[in-house]
């Protein structure tokens, strides 16, 4: 090594130093250079792509030395892999397997007898790729999915071209699907082809190797480079791409306009089997190709390479829809919209009727995953946002592809039946059911006033906890920056976003309500925490008192269940509202008037809204909680002062004294309040709507009945 290289584009981010750190050490220096690979997203999507390296190791039965193939196991992301998601096998053992082999139509029977080739018992189970991996003889082997690479190999003259581009050392092997026969074919071209640097695989990617992971590493690297120097060398010469621009783009604010108002109606459609979680972006890549004259003629041939269409469906929903269309009138853009949808669910069960086999597996859902609105953006819907997301990028992938492939020559896709075969392949679908059973709240949205701290700050994790995204709240700036770090600590960074809310502002509390349509789609959960409390005697009550206590808890409660509703009903699915209150709502104290009266309006609005709300099969409950004093506002402030006063104790004695007064002598929490509330929305309460939850450690004088 000679120092840094310089690329156009791709990344070069091989770290000398800690490699040097890994000398010796060929399993440390092939996961750091898929790390460092799959860090750069035009070399490899997520979760796409392979790579392996072969050692010598001392077999732990026999003490002799023996070869061994350490890949990335099934189902695993190069660019987090770590040593645990490696399959390690014994390499004669994998290449006795050509002994046995007896044809495509023995393809999958082929996979169970990789088991039989384990060296490590930690192993991850090995991919489809193992074979295409193991007959290559070369110590360490990159399997990408570069954008610039699949655009030559999508591409009409896609073996033409890469003869001619890389003087005949790439070699070419057309389309199939992976598997052991993939992998004999691989080792054929290199035989038919001595000294070759690497292979195109026909719409799929490319292979490539080296001796030490750099040489590997910094083959991928220049293959890739020169890939996407010629299509830009196209591109420049053409003068434009996708038959240039039918439409324009909205300004940025009107197309964040359009995808908050639009994105629940959608999510509403995507979620008829099961709640979905939305993503949009509308990122200058994917305009060009929302907005192109050519747009009517890609984006119904679907994608070309596998990872793409297993994340984003055969092809994606164009809408026609003005992209200025007026989509305040809730009926009118769901009849404009319904039909399509429909359409889309129509021709993708006619897709896999006409190609299914009698093993097959059921139908999955037929909505969309991808959305395409020219002139605004692209929307992707999935079980969860992470999903979502990741869907997006792989069409940013597939839109790369047919780029690149119309910029050379013209863009090709797989057969519908090949995609098919892919798709709904026994394999991916034992894959799939290998796959963690989704959490109870997974799909679903939350939204949580008053969440920086206290009960709300439990609500939110116990919902995150459960699969739930939350969109955490509050009015205090700092709080919620340090509630928002937390949460990225404890989750991953799709599972929650935040908003600042004064419950008593309209265009706050829509703002926030925008934020959580524009971010996961919609909402299902709406839980209002937010409050404050004072506790004076009648006579020092003052009317400032007053306004503040019932313009926070019952004006805010009003307008936020408000706000969400206009959600709730764009997407037609039902919902929960849950409203925080406290026992103070039904039980009568001293120095307690606009408190409890406060709260007993909030009580009486929930019954109120929960007979309203029913016919859209909305659920309104309320929790009442008593002297949840953990991590609380309210009890850092006069509040507890003022109780202590009431009831003649001190602060300090108040949590020992809350606990006596209740029928089972406990301490209530936070986590308390969220368990309640998780009761309510977890799935076994979805025929209850009105009721009211104490979580006091029972005080009789709280009872309903």
């Amino acid at each position: 090594m000679t120092g840094k290289r310089e690329f156009k584009y791709v990344n070069y981010l091989w770290d000398e130093e800690k490699a040097a750190q890994l000398a010796g050490d060929e399993v440390g220096l092939l996961l750091y250079r898929s790390n460092i690979l799959g860090a750069d997203l035009r070399i490899t999507n997520y979760g796409g792509g392979n790579t392996s390296c072969k050692t010598i190791e001392k077999d732990p039965l026999t003490g002799v030395e023996t070869e061994v193939m350490w890949i990335k196991g099934s189902g695993g992301d190069i660019g987090s892999l770590t040593r645990s998601g490696l399959a390690a096998l014994y390499m004669d053992r994998l290449t006795n397997l050509k002994n046995v082999y007896q044809g495509l139509e023995q393809e999958d029977k082929m996979v169970a007898l990789f088991n039989h080739c384990i060296f490590d018992l930690d192993s991850k189970a090995p991919s489809i790729d193992t074979p295409l991996h193991g007959f290559l003889p070369f110590k360490h082997i990159d399997h990408l999915h570069p954008d610039a690479a699949i655009a030559i190999a999508a591409a009409k003259d896609g073996e033409k071209i890469t003869k001619e581009l890389f003087g005949g050392t790439i070699g070419w092997v057309g389309w199939q699907r992976p598997g052991f026969d993939l992998g004999l074919q691989l080792k054929a071209c290199l035989d038919a082809n001595p000294g070759i640097r690497g292979i195109m695989l026909g719409s799929h990617g490319l292979f490539t190797w080296g001796d030490t992971a750099y040489e590997s590493y910094i083959n991928s690297l220049e293959v890739i480079e020169a890939c996407a120097a010629y299509i830009e060398g196209c591109v420049e010469k053409n003068g434009s791409v996708f038959g240039r621009q039918k439409s324009q783009s909205l300004v940025p604010e009107k197309r964040k306009e359009q995808a908050i108002a639009l994105a629940p109606v959608l999510r509403g459609f995507c979620s008829s089997h099961v709640n979905m979680v939305g993503h949009f972006t509308d990122t200058e890549k994917v305009l060009e190709f929302i907005n192109s004259n050519d747009l009517d003629r890609l984006a119904p041939m679907g994608t070309s390479c596998p990872d793409h269409f297993l994340r984003t469906k055969i092809s994606p929903l164009v809408l026609s829809l003005d992209a200025n269309a007026d989509l305040s009138d809730l009926e009118s853009v769901k009849a404009s919209i319904e039909p399509q949808v429909v359409a889309y669910r129509a021709m993708y069960t006619e897709y896999y009727n006409t190609c299914k086999h009698l093993n097959s597996p059921a139908l999955r859902d037929p909505n969309p995953v991808v959305i395409l609105y020219p002139g605004v953006g692209m929307f992707t819907f999935a079980k969860d946002k992470s999903t979502a997301r990741v869907a997006a990028e792989f069409y940013i992938n597939a839109i790369n592809v047919m780029r690149g492939a119309e910029a050379i020559s013209s863009y090709t896709s797989l057969p519908r039946q090949e995609a098919f075969d892919i798709e709904y392949w026994l394999l991916e679908e034992a894959k799939l059911s290998r796959m963690p059973k989704p959490k109870s709240l997974s799909g679903k949205i939350a939204l949580v006033t008053g969440s920086a701290g206290g009960i709300g700050k439990a609500i939110a994790k116990k919902f995150a906890e459960e699969g739930a995204c939350v969109v955490i709240t509050d009015m205090d700036g700092d709080r919620l920056q340090n509630a928002e770090a937390e949460f990225k600590k404890s989750f991953n960074k799709d599972i929650s976003t935040s908003a600042l809310i004064n419950v008593t502002e309209k265009a706050s509390i829509d703002a926030a309500f925008a934020h959580s349509a524009l971010q996961f789609g919609g909402i299902d959960i709406v839980v209002n925490c937010a409050g404050l409390s004072i506790s004076k005697p009648l006579e020092e009550h003052t009317e400032k008192d007053w306004d503040i206590l019932y313009d926070v808890l019952v004006k805010g409660q009003f307008l936020v269940t408000q706000s969400g509703l206009n959600i709730l009903r764009k997407q037609s699915l039902g919902g929960d509202i849950i409203n925080i209150v406290s026992k103070n709502a039904l039980v009568s104290g001293p120095n307690n008037a606009g408190y409890g009266s406060a709260k007993a309006a909030q009580l009486h609005l929930s019954r109120l809204n929960a007979a309203e709300l029913g016919k859209d099969h909305i659920r309104v409950n309320t929790v009442n909680p008593d002297a949840v004093i953990a991590d609380s506002k309210i009890w850092a402030g006069d509040w507890a002062q003022g109780r202590a006063k009431a009831y003649g104790v001190s602060v300090e004695e108040l949590p020992a004294y809350y606990a006596k007064r209740t029928l089972l002598n406990e301490i209530i929490l936070p986590v308390d309040i969220a368990n309640a509330c998780y009761a309510i929305v977890g799935g076994l309460l979805n025929k209850s709507t009105g009721n009211v939850i104490n979580v006091d450690g029972g005080v009789a004088n709280a009872f309903l009945r």
